[in-house]
């Protein structure tokens, strides 16, 4: 037999055909009392592993009724749906020694049942034990940043690494998502200063740019008012139209700089 690999056809010898002739003497003995300590029942999301005289018996049984002998065999139940598994939050020191709290839910179901029972000694516990390791030992790799942007592929390799240990337990794990990443409080305040600080950059090169688009554009209007000077006359009075919209009293006139020279000559 290979690794991980279980005999389920052993034979149980004159020994156990004599303790199965012993057994069937109890049963007529003591029927119909009997038959409540020899028949069981599998529901359909359950698979049983049947032991006799310490052997597997053939594959997982069920669902439905089965008779066992009393005295040499024994059953165990194992559960076939999906579980669920939240991951304590994990202390863990990314690669740039930042430390952040990582908790994730892992998704697995049994696939194999006299694997899950025979060559582990508690397949959900393992699996679960496991899971905890391996979030600390990926994350360990990983830089802040790419833990946060990352998540999807993180959840991908964790459920890879996890797929392929728990393969000889009869374990499938279905999937793994990350719930949550808690930073540092100072951590938190730091990055969200230089969030705003990169918001703050951000606005005042696009207040420049208007800035810069503004006098181009009254660049071009004060050389369209050089070439015509009645063009100047007739924003004096736009201007003056728009004051008297505003129900304004007062009224400014603008006076020539070449009047004011004289004037100030004199």
């Amino acid at each position: 037999m290979g690794q991980g690999e279980v005999d389920r056809d052993g034979d149980i010898g004159c020994c156990g055909y004599c303790l199965m002739f012993l057994s069937f003497i109890l049963v007529v003995i003591f029927f119909p009392f009997s038959l409540c300590i020899a028949i069981k029942v599998v529901q359909e999301y359950e698979r049983a592993v049947i032991f006799r005289l310490g052997r597997v018996v053939g594959g997982a049984k069920g669902p439905g009724l089965f008779f066992l002998w009393p005295c040499i065999d024994e059953m165990q139940k194992v559960d076939l749906r999906v579980l669920s598994y939240d991951v304590p939050p994990q202390e863990i020191l990314t690669k740039d020694s930042v430390t952040v709290a990582v908790d994730a839910v892992v998704y697995y179901r049994i696939f194999d049942p006299i694997m899950s029972v025979c060559n582990v000694n508690d397949a959900f516990r393992s699996t679960q034990l496991l899971a905890s390791t391996t979030l600390r030992n990926v994350l360990g790799t990983k830089a802040m940043s790419e833990v946060l942007s990352e998540r999807e592929s993180i959840s991908q390799e964790m459920q890879h690494i996890l797929d392929v240990s728990t393969d000889p337990w009869g374990m499938k794990v279905e999937r793994v998502e990350i719930k949550d990443v808690r930073l540092p409080i100072q951590l938190q305040r730091a990055m969200a200063a230089e969030a705003e600080a990169a918001r703050e950059a951000r606005a005042k090169v696009v207040a420049a740019e208007g800035e810069q688009k503004a006098s181009r554009a009254l660049k071009e209007a004060a050389d369209v008012i050089a070439e015509s000077p009645a063009a100047l006359q007739l924003r004096y009075l736009q201007t003056l139209n728009s004051i008297s919209a505003e129900k304004n009293s007062t009224i400014i006139f603008p006076l020539p700089i070449n009047m004011l020279s004289s004037i100030m000559k004199k």
